[in-house]
C-alpha cells in the first residue's frame, strides 16, 4: 500500500487522505471504482441531513479541494494522474447523485452510469483528460462524466417513477 503513496507521504498525512479518499484509492485494483464506491456514503449522508441538491455545493468543494490536493499528491508522486488519486471520482459521484432522492437503486444506477462515463469519457471529459494538466485536469474530466451521468440518472429515474 505505502508503494503507491508518494516517498515520505504517510497515508495519514492530508494530501494523502483527500487524494485517496480516505485510503480507497491504495486498493492495488480498480482504485476509480473504490474511490466511486467510497463516494456513495458520505453522498448518502450529505443527502440525508441537507437534501440531494446539497450535493451539487458539495461536489464543487471536492473540486475545488482536489485541485489542490491532486497537484500535490501528483508532483510529490512523479505522474500526471496517478490511480491512487480518486478525490475526482468522489466529485463525480457526488453530482451524479444530486438530482434523485436516497434510494439503494437509483445509487446504484448513479454509480455504474457514473462509472460507465469515467471510463467511456464523452466529450468533452476525453478532452479535459487528454489537454489539461495538473489538478484540474485530473478532476474536470470527472465532472464532466459527472454532469452527463446526472442526466442520464435523473432521465432514467423520471421513467422508473
Amino acid at each position: 500500500m505505502s508503494s503507491r503513496l508518494p516517498p515520505g507521504m504517510p497515508w495519514h498525512h492530508p494530501i494523502a487522505l483527500l487524494s485517496t479518499w480516505f485510503g480507497s484509492g491504495l486498493i492495488p485494483f480498480a482504485s476509480g471504482t473504490w474511490g466511486s464506491l467510497a463516494a456513495l456514503p458520505f453522498a448518502a449522508a450529505i443527502a440525508w441531513a441537507f437534501g440531494p441538491t446539497a450535493l451539487i455545493p458539495a461536489a464543487l468543494l471536492v473540486f475545488v479541494i482536489g485541485i489542490w490536493a491532486s497537484q500535490r499528491f501528483a508532483q510529490a508522486l512523479g505522474k500526471d494522474d496517478p490511480s491512487p488519486v480518486v478525490i475526482d471520482e468522489v466529485a463525480g459521484q457526488f453530482l451524479t447523485l444530486s438530482i434523485v432522492p436516497i434510494d439503494p437503486l437509483l445509487y446504484l444506477l448513479g454509480f455504474l452510469i457514473f462509472r460507465a462515463a469515467d471510463i467511456w469519457k464523452p466529450f468533452p471529459a476525453n478532452w479535459a483528460d487528454q489537454k489539461l494538466e495538473g489538478g484540474l485536469g485530473i478532476m474536470l474530466d470527472d465532472l464532466i462524466a459527472g454532469a452527463y451521468s446526472a442526466i442520464a440518472l435523473w432521465a432514467i429515474a423520471k421513467w422508473l417513477i
